[in-house]
């Protein structure tokens, strides 16, 4: 290697170092400013505090989760798919949290690893806003039947129903069962091309053993979808709504067809 590695060390620790700046805030707390930012283009909020014993403890004093709150519905990080990735995060990188407030508690001499330590789960909480309807197929589930609990209620709602009289109806499984006006309404969640595919194929099954139903598919970005498929499921499907995301026309569309 050409490289003269002792000239190269010299200059990343310049670099780095220029990159964290100490401010004092009171007595006993420092706001160290790093070059880890939110999308928005806010700065991390990472505070030192002295602790007895000789420890020190890095601290964003809960300031990540409020300013994601702007935007987002940090409650959901501790649910579902999100709650697992959260806790994940934090048992990854041995980082604590309590009442909203990440912090790790440590020797001084740790102190240059620690902040990189925490900066890193920062910049992965921030992460989860990113897993959005759009982009996780995972929470797309959860958060229909959070919108669908919120419009009707869930005791008007079947998971996972089976027309009793189609063959093989175990292959061919309804997402939501709901009692209809006129007709019984099948609801579907549609988050990809596979899942819009086999919906076309279990609607079409049903169209030929009992043509008396109403359907509704919702997807999680109907953009994403071929517009082959696409037109295949609208053939055989009835009133579509384009992502959850469209909450309104969702609500208007499924309280005219139910009971």
């Amino acid at each position: 290697m050409s490289l003269d590695l002792k000239i190269l060390k010299e200059r990343l620790c310049s670099l780095m170092c220029a990159e964290i700046i100490l401010r004092e805030q009171a007595e006993g707390l420092l706001m160290i400013e790093t070059p880890f930012f939110f999308s928005d283009g806010d700065p991390y909020q990472i505070y030192l505090k002295e602790m007895p014993g000789g420890l020190i403890k890095l601290t964003d004093m809960g300031h990540t989760l409020m300013h994601l709150s702007y935007d987002n519905d940090v409650s959901k990080f501790r649910e579902g798919t999100r709650g697992k990735l959260f806790q994940q995060i934090l048992s990854e990188h041995d980082v604590l949290e309590k009442n909203g407030e990440f912090y790790i508690q440590d020797e001084i001499k740790n102190l240059s690893s620690n902040i990189f330590r925490l900066g890193q789960t920062l910049t992965k909480i921030n992460d989860l806003t990113f897993l959005n309807r759009a982009r996780a197929e995972s929470t797309f589930y959860e958060d229909l039947n959070e919108q669908l609990f919120r419009i009707i209620g869930e005791d008007k709602i079947t998971r996972d129903y089976h027309y009793p009289e189609m063959d093989n109806s175990q292959d061919y499984p309804i997402d939501f069962y709901i009692e209809g006006k006129y007709a019984p309404l099948y609801l579907f969640g549609i988050p990809n091309r596979d899942k819009a595919r086999l919906t076309t194929i279990i609607l079409e099954r049903l169209l030929r053993v009992n043509p008396d139903f109403d359907s509704l598919l919702i997807f999680s970005d109907q953009s994403i979808i071929p517009k082959q498929d696409l037109a295949r499921l609208s053939n055989a499907g009835g009133e579509m709504i384009a992502s959850l995301d469209a909450e309104d026309d969702f609500s208007r569309k499924l309280l005219r067809k139910v009971s």
